[in-house]
């Protein structure tokens, strides 16, 4: 019984050490959960459809508007031609506009001045972080018709010192006001924000 039991013991050894046991390890797999929620983040980063279709209305508005304001000044001259019948109830003769959109709160001074071009760049500003917010198509667009439409004028008075203001609408003798490509963008933004907010937003909260 004693040789039995000292050869077992040494079996019993060997048979326990023939298994043998990786010491390294095994590579933690990332929780898929994980791996979207960080997709998810990279696109929370970005900007928005609607946001960026705010930011090129702004920028199309801006660039047509300067576009026919120096073409209408400088190639066309317009301040030799006038006044231009362009149709039957359209007119273009130059105005110079020291106040906001058609002719509103004239400014005379250079204080006035430059106080309508720091609240139209703060404007500006603050319609640039509300279309980065928004995720409403036609609420982007109608901010960046304004937004465009400020920033136009803005360089208007930065260069000319006045806003240069070059379409009448008339109806005989009758005359409207005279504006440019700028003061049409801004009421037709103001027209899309009013309709987003008294008809879409409760469509949206529903």
């Amino acid at each position: 019984m004693s040789k039995s039991e000292d050869t077992g013991a040494p079996l019993a050894d060997a048979g326990a050490t023939s298994q043998p046991v990786s010491s390294r390890p095994r590579a933690a797999r990332r929780p898929r959960s994980q791996k979207g929620a960080g997709r998810g983040r990279a696109v929370q980063k970005g900007l928005s459809v609607a946001a960026i279709l705010g930011f090129s209305v702004a920028l199309i508005t801006l660039v047509l508007d300067q576009a026919t304001k120096l073409y209408t000044f400088y190639i066309y001259d317009l301040p030799v031609k006038e006044p231009v019948e362009f149709a039957p109830f359209v007119n273009l003769i130059v105005v110079w506009n020291r106040g906001i959109s058609y002719g509103l709160f004239q400014q005379n001074s250079d204080l006035g001045r430059w106080g309508l071009i720091v609240i139209s760049i703060l404007a500006a500003i603050g319609l640039s972080f509300w279309i980065r917010r928004t995720s409403a198509k036609l609420l982007a667009a109608s901010l960046g018709l304004i937004a465009g439409g400020a920033i136009g004028n803005v360089i208007d008075r930065l260069w000319f010192g006045a806003v240069f203001d070059f379409i009448q609408i008339h109806f005989g003798s009758w005359s409207w006001y005279v504006f440019n490509v700028a003061d049409a963008a801004i009421v037709a933004g103001v027209v899309g924000l009013l309709y987003d907010s008294f008809v879409l937003e409760g469509r949206r909260a529903k």
